[in-house]
């Protein structure tokens, strides 16, 4: 490999399985306003970014009360439930074997920065990133602006790079960047939604190795 391949891993839903955790915390406080309660399929439906109009679409209404009164509320019970949460358990395996291979590898998230460092170092996976970028506040705003700053850091070609994520927000950013996507399909979107984006989809992680092997040669 003359130029080291540098991948760019999401968080929330591509490395942390935390699909569950975020259904059960929205309930919670869909429940206190009295609002249809959602499952795990409806919510991969229609999760998205900005995170307001998904808020929206399950019913808040935002003349009622102010979006970051629910948002925060979210955020509160996201907390007291996600230190249970686990990475996807073939997780470790792949970024082990990248690393040892001399890839780059970095965290790009939408999660704060204080409970990402947290938690990437409570699940043991902190050693295999140069690297690990979450945001300044908890309403998973500026995602792009971080990837952006990370990018011109790194300084290295497009064609070198790879953004692994689960949301179509991922596809985004990696077009702003000019990079190429990979969308992994047991995160916070359906299989169905992320198809419908053109972009190429791993439904497992062994599908990922083998993208990344195509695209770099592992």
């Amino acid at each position: 490999m003359a130029n080291k391949p540098v991948i760019l891993w999401d968080w929330n839903g591509t490395l942390l399985d935390d699909a569950d955790c975020c259904v059960a915390a929205m309930n919670t406080i869909l429940k206190s306003r009295d609002l249809p309660l959602i499952t795990k399929h409806y919510y991969r439906d229609i999760f998205d970014f900005p995170v307001k109009d998904y808020y929206q679409k399950l019913g808040f209404d935002f003349q009622k009360e102010a979006f970051e009164i629910p948002a925060h509320q979210f955020m509160d019970h996201y907390n007291e439930m996600v230190e249970e949460v686990t990475i996807f358990k073939e997780a470790t395996p792949l970024l082990h074997k990248l690393q040892r291979l001399g890839y780059r590898q970095f965290i790009l998230s939408a999660m704060e920065q204080k409970l990402l460092d947290k938690l990437t170092e409570k699940v043991g996976i902190r050693q295999y990133f140069e690297g690990i970028h979450g945001i300044n506040n908890h309403l998973a705003a500026g995602k792009l602006e971080t990837a952006k700053q990370l990018f011109k850091y790194l300084n290295t070609p497009p064609e070198d790079c790879l953004l692994i994520g689960d949301s179509l927000h991922d596809a985004e950013v990696a077009e702003a960047l000019n990079i190429p996507v990979l969308l992994f399909s047991q995160g916070h979107f359906s299989l169905q939604r992320l198809q419908k984006s053109e972009k190429t989809v791993a439904q497992d992680f062994n599908t990922l190795e083998i993208f990344i092997e195509e695209k770099f040669g592992l």
